[in-house]
């Protein structure tokens, strides 16, 4: 049996296997939910985020990012908290930022060595359904929180060891999907309580004050690392960028803008959001009403890991509680997209969450000469639900990636989600349970982003409807790329349409209200990742095969890579001297690629005087160019 007195004297040894212990544990966590959860979406999609922290809330890992213990502290005094507790909320309005929608239902479970508080366990996940107006709690017309689903402050749902009954059916009973709901929560709190008990043996082998000073020491080497090796890759200075989402799903399509000064000192990083355009009738906001931004800016810190000195160093650095210490942000006033005012909608605050790490990467590109990814997939939520009563009702729905952006180092990667861990729904499972049929599921030719590394592709997959039901589709991207950088292209943007009867119909990239007839088929597109490098500099090997793979098309490889190509039987080949004059023509007709291209329907906009900006704001594109590619 271990000896619960025992103190142990931290050297690197120890500190690495505490470390590596905590890390496994997070593993641990989210394999028990993906063995006991209920919904696809939690269950197969792996939507949902687990996180161990210390007694004072920092979060020890950075394998994903999490929601926050602040709510925790907030509404509960330090004589509150006990043993057989668990927290429990989804009010984006109160939960110190760490939860952005209505969907988002976060567990916390304080862990207790004996009497002592010495850490806190949690897990949050993205629930099929937990009411508004439209099954899936992602109304893209609501104008309000309430519209959105049950709003739930912080509370206890179980106070030392005893479930609040009430508070449990009151929950579940607002689900259109209610046995999924309780299975999920029982899910999400046992892993939860998994974790605290990973903590506590940790606590059993080493002694509480070792184990807190091992805490203390890896969010300090966090800060160490990050200070020494990625900061000096950065041009001290100000930066500048901007980015949009494209419609609100209540006004009729425009821009609204996200805005940030990125501020570089040998210090630190501080990200100034002052300038961002108001907050939106529609469900596109984001509050962030934390006066600190710990969440806001722990989502923010693994965009630096893309400057470290190599790919397999990037992976092995760590973006816990430690990046705090080299990042800074600053809020503009109430009443704007990422502070908006009590009670607005926020269902769809990932487009917003995605401009911003697109915002600060392209304020890194400004800051290294272009030694950043190009702009990355977006979330995007797609699907159907039928039935006319709770016996047949039925909701299906993918969280479906897209193509990773073109890095200076690679190309970006096909199909993959900025949300880790992420998958598509087998079309076995999905034809199984749902009255549908998958027609076809591939990569979509061309989207990614012309350039010297290529963006990633999106998919292109098509459903046959076996019954009526009606398309749900909340995604962003559908009018504008993402960027390409540093004379890279844009990517191809989001498709949504249906096919009846022969005729085929697009769709907004946000609608709810789409009826779709049974033996009609739905097509989705999903967005191509930003270019990066000169498309005219690319080996031209490498677009021949792309083109044999069927990746990118005989015209592209002409129009944008300027490879003059011949097919003799199956395969292709390139005209090295038509090849070296078309790239010469297209070069001198071009002139200096620019450092950011944000696609065609960006570039119509800017010619119509349909780009407007506040006073003292200057156009974040301008004045840029490409380096050579090295």
């Amino acid at each position: 049996m271990l000896d619960k007195t025992r103190q142990t004297m931290l050297g690197p040894i120890e500190l690495e296997v505490i470390h590596g212990t905590i890390r496994a544990a997070e593993l641990e966590i989210e394999a028990a939910v993906e063995r006991t959860a209920r919904s696809p979406m939690i269950r197969d999609q792996h939507d949902y985020r687990v996180a161990l922290f210390d007694a004072k809330g920092r979060k020890l890992t950075g394998r994903s990012y999490s929601a926050i213990v602040e709510p925790v502290f907030e509404y509960f005094g330090a004589d509150q908290i006990f043993p057989g507790d668990v927290f429990f909320w989804n009010d984006p309005y109160n939960s110190c930022g760490g939860i952005g929608h209505v969907p988002d239902l976060c567990t916390t479970v304080p862990i207790f060595h004996g009497e002592r508080l010495i850490g806190f366990s949690q897990v949050f996940g993205h629930h099929d359904d937990i009411g508004g107006a439209v099954p899936g709690s992602l109304p893209v017309h609501a104008t309000d929180s309430w519209m959105e689903g049950v709003l739930i402050p912080p509370i206890k749902l179980y106070e030392r060891g005893k479930l609040n009954e009430a508070a449990f059916r009151i929950i579940v009973r607002n689900s259109r999907l209610s046995e999924h709901l309780a299975g999920d929560l029982d899910a999400e709190i046992g892993a939860a309580k998994l974790g605290s008990r990973r903590i506590v043996t940790l606590a059993e082998r080493y002694g509480i004050e070792t184990l807190e000073a091992a805490f203390d020491q890896i969010l300090k080497n966090t800060a160490e690392i990050f200070r020494r090796e990625i900061l000096p890759r950065i041009k001290d200075g100000e930066y500048h960028f901007e980015d949009y989402i494209e419609a609100d799903g209540v006004d009729e399509p425009r821009l609204h803008a996200l805005r940030v000064r990125m501020i570089k000192t040998p210090e630190k990083i501080v990200l100034d959001f002052t300038g961002t355009d108001p907050e939106a009738k529609g469900p596109i906001n984001w509050s962030l009403d934390e006066a600190e931004g710990r969440y806001f800016r722990k989502w923010l810190a693994p965009t630096l890991r893309s400057l470290a000195a190599s790919p397999e160093r990037a992976a092995e650095i760590d973006s816990n509680e430690g990046v705090l210490d080299v990042i800074e942000v600053v809020f503009p006033e109430k009443g704007t997209l990422i502070t908006p005012t009590f009670g607005k909608p926020t269902g769809m605050r990932f487009f917003l969450m995605l401009r911003t790490l697109g915002s600060f990467a392209a304020c890194l590109s400004k800051a290294t000469e272009g030694r950043m990814p190009a702009d990355h997939e977006t979330i995007r939520i797609w699907g159907v639900t039928g039935g006319n009563r709770q016996q047949d009702f039925y909701l299906f729905r993918e969280v479906l990636g897209g193509g990773s952006p073109g890095r200076p180092w690679a190309d970006g990667s096909d199909v993959v989600h900025i949300v880790p861990n992420s998958k598509n729904l087998p079309a076995e499972f999905s034809e199984t349970r749902y009255p549908i049929l998958v027609e076809r599921l591939g990569l979509k030719q061309g989207s990614g982003g012309p350039g010297y590394h290529r963006g990633g592709l999106g998919y292109d997959k098509r459903i046959k409807m076996l019954g009526d039901c009606r398309l749900i589709s909340n995604a962003d991207r559908s009018l504008l790329g993402c960027y390409g950088v540093n004379g890279g292209k844009a990517g191809a943007n989001y498709q949504v349409s249906v096919s009846e009867a022969g005729v085929d119909t697009g769709h907004p990239g946000m609608c709810d209200t789409v009826t779709v007839k049974a033996g009609s088929s739905i097509t989705i597109v999903t967005t191509g990742g930003g270019g990066w490098g000169d498309p005219l500099q690319r080996p031209v090997d490498k677009v021949v095969a792309d083109v044999q793979a069927g990746l990118v098309s005989p015209e592209s490889a002409h129009d944008d890579y300027g490879v003059v190509l011949a097919k003799s039987g199956r395969k292709w080949a390139a005209d090295a001297a038509a090849s070296a004059a078309r790239r010469a023509a297209l070069a001198a007709g071009r002139g200096t690629p620019p450092m950011f291209d944000r696609g065609p329907y960006f570039e119509e906009l800017k010619a119509a005087g349909k780009i407007s900006r506040p006073e003292g704001w200057t156009d974040p594109d301008a004045g840029w160019y490409a380096k050579p590619v090295v």
